[in-house]
């Protein structure tokens, strides 16, 4: 027996699980992704998607994939500082610098890989990294990846965030970092004290907009815009693999920093660049979120009627102020069962827990899509309802 299957042998919590028949991960879909999904033969109502715009069964959006693998091939075979630099990831990155009104956006292969890879290019030795508490697992690694000093503030509480920040030399470098809309709890950070505090203390601040981007702001571009403070925040991150229906993300600042990224961030440098289909998806993808504001009206509406439904049926939902609704357990084991529960009788949601969440804050995420409708929503509330009181979680 090798060393690595000697020190693993004993982790068999999945298994466990799975023997008891609530293994909530991995579940496979075979159909496009959309309002309802096919998995095992049935149909399924999917909100445990972030696709928030409904794009990614677009036929638009397909078709753009389409054709730039009949005209680019399946991918790039390089980097984007060698041969893995395409027309059209020029094209991406010029109009999503525009569109979140930056001088320059730069293009990677995952969103993932934006932040693991942006932060430690951007701060080092003696400079300063200060992180929400509850920022994504993407954040986590980039901070851990860095030299600097790694600070972290209580979730969305201004006054640690301003304790923290009184401590540090004023020259320094600090730079801030938060999820612009909190992925597992749905609510937003509170940017506009963040960029007081900024101006105060002599920060810097980066924004992820992963589940932002397409969702707020006048015209979809994010957070930073849906408070009017996109010239304040020095760097805007976002995905592809939400509302952009692809795979991928980005970030944008201004040239001189995005100059410095380009050239020595570590994942970008040596990440073979982004496919051919997906970067002219996302493109596509984009070009439709501007021109169909009526699509994000749509997400909206629908978002509005599930947590009216949702707390007059007597859930909890928490804080959440977005598509994203938090319906909460507080129990793992429970959590497990009402995710297995609720496939069983149609409708696909996604467990929270630990290290996602704390132990005694354990939810199911249900998200909502443009393409959902009312209807949807109301057999989901419906049937989630039955499985809560059985549960004895709501009354």
């Amino acid at each position: 027996m090798g060393q690595l299957q000697e020190k693993f042998k004993s982790y068999r919590l999945p298994q466990e699980y799975m023997a008891a028949g609530v293994y909530p991960y991995f579940r496979e879909i075979t159909s496009k992704q959309g309002p309802e999904v096919t998995m095992g033969g049935h149909s399924v109502l999917m909100f445990g998607s972030n696709a928030y715009t409904g794009l990614t069964g677009d036929d638009r959006v397909i078709e753009a994939g389409k054709k730039a693998l009949d005209k680019y091939g399946s991918g790039c075979a390089g980097s984007r500082f060698l041969n893995g630099t395409l027309d059209i990831h020029v094209q991406l990155e010029k109009e999503l610098a525009a569109f979140v009104h930056k001088d320059e956006a730069l293009c990677f292969s995952t969103g993932f890989t934006v932040n693991s890879g942006v932060i430690p290019t951007v701060v080092g030795r003696g400079d300063y990294i200060i992180c929400d508490d509850r920022d994504h697992a993407s954040i986590v690694d980039g901070r851990r990846l860095s030299f600097a000093t790694q600070l972290h503030y209580k979730h969305n509480d201004m006054e640690d965030l301003e304790r923290v920040l009184q401590r540090l030399p004023h020259d320094a470098i600090k730079l801030i970092i938060a999820d612009g809309v909190f992925s597992m709890e749905g609510d937003l950070a509170k940017l506009p004290k963040i960029i007081e505090l900024k101006h105060k203390y002599n920060c810097s601040v980066m924004i992820d907009e992963a589940h932002g981007l397409g969702v707020f702001g006048e015209n979809g571009e994010g957070v930073c815009h849906h408070f009017g403070l996109q010239d304040d925040v020095d760097l805007i991150m976002g995905t592809f693999s939400k509302s952009l229906a692809s795979i991928g993300g980005f970030i944008a600042g201004d040239k001189d920093t995005i100059n410095w990224i380009r050239h020595t961030s570590r994942t970008y440098i040596f990440s073979a660049s982004d496919t051919p289909a997906a970067t002219a998806a996302a493109l596509e993808a984009l070009h439709i979120i501007q021109n169909e504001p009526e699509r994000r009206e749509r997400l909206w509406d629908v978002t509005n009627y599930a947590l009216k439904r949702f707390r007059e049926e007597g859930f909890e939902t928490g804080d959440t102020e977005s598509p994203i609704i938090p319906l909460y357990v507080r129990d793992t084991e429970k959590t497990f069962l009402v995710t297995k529960l609720a496939y069983d009788a149609g409708v696909f949601i996604n467990s929270v827990i630990p290290p996602a969440c704390a132990p005694q804050d354990t939810l199911v995420r249900f998200a909502l899509m443009a393409s959902h409708t009312k209807e949807h929503v109301e057999r989901g509330v419906q049937i989630l309802k039955k499985i809560f009181v059985e549960q004895g979680i709501i009354k």
